[in-house]
């Protein structure tokens, strides 16, 4: 799934799932008095699923809007619907999508959103995954090599995901081979590589202890967890099984009724990628498990691991289901019966929710989950495709928005040392979802995961989806030559806005690939607003006497800015540029002082170090008669105290704030530590020199002016 934009019916593309429509009157910029009487007005058009049938959305040539229904079954035909599309209006389009969605799960009573669900939690700590680094080769050894070379860096990996590479698995009997091979050559194609299907529930012989191959992969997990400190190891598998299925006539296998099926694709799937007339499955066939069988699949399969010490599981290949459901009453039913099962494995085997959907955008599996609580927003991090790197910053981000109320959207994984590393990396810091990257051990950035990693494994995680800024909804920052993607998200009392230069390469509807395009090679240029943060208000401790007046921390450059309320900053980035924005309320203590906390300004997330703020206001008039007339204060000259600034910080590092006054004094726990404040920029700043206590969890700071 990616974002399309476009000024007309014929613009919408085949296969559309959510729709979000702008009137081209009103303005973006919040008014001074509150009047929404110039407020753009969102249209939000969800198709839905009505019984056996699943809806979508597509344009024509005059300009119409088409609502298309699909069963997967040929023998499943309707002609009469009545609840296939939900349609809602507002003002303010986050919310609108989020009551849209809300009234759809009300109706529907087939899923749960975001909000209700259990995050695992490996969302709040880095992790590796084994998949870029080793691909199918992967070994205990290469998995171990891995945590060793994170942890000596000092930034400790507290998760991991063992990917594709420790199942049992084989291939199809020869004959059949050769059969596929014949098929290849009548329609002209090349020979494929042939698949390979599930032919066993237990790890592979790389995954077993070699003194004592009963151990199985608890060896690894057992190894993670002692002498790694890891908090979580997860495994990955297919929906099916494996990508080619589970393998007909394996005696071990027999009990879960698999047969060979060859998936029936969408037309306006084919038509989107037509490349997908020659996949390997729709050549070669997958081994479909019956689906009342399924639940005994996955139980097996996920209390095995269990035992073993395994959390969780990536579950994959999850669309491919929309594909097989012809006679089995049908794609939405197929998925649904796979669903069920999954969710109920999950409950049951992993306490602590442990599953990541994966090729699971298709509003059959959305519409149906009530489990799974973290989805990956896009297509792969590809390393070695350079095309690819802009083009999967601006999916996630506008992916999120609608992925984002059914599941915490995860970015997926990077690699730390790599020309786009920086690019990847700080989206992920802002992405809400899980960080984690996939170098090959040896290959890291420390510099780099420093800004996202804590000494103890843990992240300064936002609190919501990262999501496109109003004003870039409905701008093309991948194709356009001219816009910049702003990112907002959350924090408890600070905001996070990342702006990246996205052009340069887009899906090329021709080719069916991606391509780089012509684009500037010089900065692009966008303006940044404090209210750019879509929530801002809500990290003010009095949010309303707050100005809107804030403070703007960049993080590249080190430079702090006061932004006052709906002005503006300039921001220039070249390709492949980006500037992390920490952008905090600024609170009026008393005529001339103001104060607004920063965070960990060396991460990527400063503001999510912070975990408690709070004011202490000194009721004394004397102390404050100096800046009566509003006159600047830069330091409080009678040293009677104004205020206290009380803290409870995550982490280590260097602490940044704004304060308009120097203070009288800064203690960190019970002690008084030096600080910096530049009295134009009115940035302090000071050392918070090590992790806290384990049984303190949090540095108590506080700040006297």
């Amino acid at each position: 799934m990616a974002q399309k934009m476009g000024d007309c019916g014929r613009d919408i593309p085949l296969e559309t799932q959510f729709l979000l429509v702008e009137t081209k009157d009103g303005s973006h910029i919040e008014s001074n008095n509150g009047d929404e009487a110039n407020q753009v007005v969102y249209t939000v058009f969800l198709p839905l699923i009505e019984g056996s049938f699943r809806s979508c959305l597509q344009g024509n040539a005059q300009d119409e809007l088409e609502l298309c229904l699909e069963s997967g079954d040929v023998d499943i035909k309707a002609s009469f619907f009545t609840h296939s599309l939900f349609v809602m209006a507002g003002t303010d389009p986050f919310s609108t999508i989020t009551n849209a969605i809300r009234a759809v799960k009300l109706h529907l009573k087939t899923f749960r959103q975001r909000h209700e669900k259990k995050l695992p939690g490996i969302v709040d700590y880095f992790g590796w995954c084994t998949w870029d680094a080793f691909y199918r080769e992967v070994t205990q050894e290469g998995v171990e090599a891995g945590l060793a070379s994170l942890s000596a860096g000092g930034t400790p990996s507290r998760f991991v995901i063992i990917d594709d590479g420790w199942q049992s698995v084989g291939g199809d009997p020869q004959d059949q081979v050769h059969d596929d091979h014949d098929r290849n050559k009548d329609q002209g194609q090349q020979p494929q590589v042939p698949l390979l299907r599930l032919i066993g529930i237990k790890e592979n012989q790389k995954f077993q202890k070699k003194d004592d191959p009963s151990v199985g992969i608890r060896n690894i997990a057992n190894i993670a967890k002692e002498k790694y400190g890891l908090k979580y190891v997860y495994v990955w598998h297919a929906i099916t099984g494996y990508w080619g299925g589970v393998q007909p006539g394996v005696k071990e296998m027999a009990d879960y009724g698999s047969l060979m099926k060859y998936p029936m694709v969408s037309k306006g799937v084919v038509e989107n990628e037509p490349v997908w007339k020659h996949d390997a499955i729709a050549v070669q066939g997958l081994g479909l498990m019956n689906p009342k069988s399924v639940y005994k699949f996955y139980n097996d399969l996920h209390s095995y691991l269990a035992a073993s010490g395994i959390d969780g599981v990536k579950v994959d290949e999850q669309c491919i289901l929309e594909t097989l459901g012809a006679g089995l009453g049908g794609r939405v039913e197929l998925t649904r019966l796979y669903h069920q099962a999954l969710d109920a494995s999950v409950a049951r085997n992993f306490p602590d929710n442990g599953c990541i959907a994966c090729m699971s955008h298709n509003t059959d599996a959305l519409y149906c989950s009530k489990q799974t609580a973290i989805v990956r927003a896009s297509d792969d991090f590809f390393p070695h495709d350079p095309v690819s790197h802009t083009i999967h910053i601006a999916s996630v981000a506008y992916n999120s928005m609608f992925l984002g109320e059914f599941m915490q959207p995860d970015w997926d994984m990077f690699h730390s040392l790599h020309p786009a590393g920086e690019y990847h990396g700080s989206a992920r810091a802002i992405s809400g979802g899980p960080i984690y990257v996939s170098d090959v051990p040896g290959k890291h950035n420390f510099d780099l995961l420093k800004k996202l990693v804590l000494p103890d494994g843990s992240v300064l995680r936002a609190r919501l989806p990262g999501r496109p800024t109003k004003d870039c909804l409905f701008n093309d920052p991948a194709r356009d030559g001219f816009s910049l993607l702003k990112i907002w998200n959350m924090n408890k009392y600070t905001g996070v806005l990342g702006v990246y230069n996205c052009q340069g390469a887009v899906w090329n509807t021709t080719e069916r690939k991606n391509t780089f395009h012509q684009t500037r090679t010089g900065a692009i240029t966008g303006a940044v607003r404090g209210h750019d943060v879509h929530l801002i208000a809500e990290a003010a401790t009095d949010s309303d006497s707050w100005t809107g007046d804030c403070a703007v921390f960049c993080h590249r450059s080190g430079e702090l800015i006061t932004l006052p309320y709906n002005a503006s900053m300039p921001v220039s980035l070249k390709v492949l540029e980006y500037d992390i924005l920490t952008i905090t309320p600024i609170k009026i203590l008393a005529p001339g002082f103001s104060f607004a906390p920063l965070g960990l300004i060396n991460m990527f997330n400063a503001g999510g170090a912070i975990e408690v703020l709070r004011y202490d206001l000194v009721r004394d008039e004397e102390s404050q008669n100096g800046a009566a007339n509003g006159e600047i204060v830069e330091e409080n000259s009678s040293n009677k105290l104004v205020a206290k600034v009380y803290m409870e910080v995550k982490g280590c590092g260097e602490f940044g704030a704004h304060s308009s006054t120097k203070p009288r004094r800064v203690i960190v726990g019970s002690n008084e530590v030096e600080y910096k404040h530049d009295l134009e920029s009115g940035l302090l700043s000071f050392n918070v020199d090590q992790m806290p206590d384990a049984n303190q969890k949090l540095h108590i700071v506080g700040v006297e002016l």
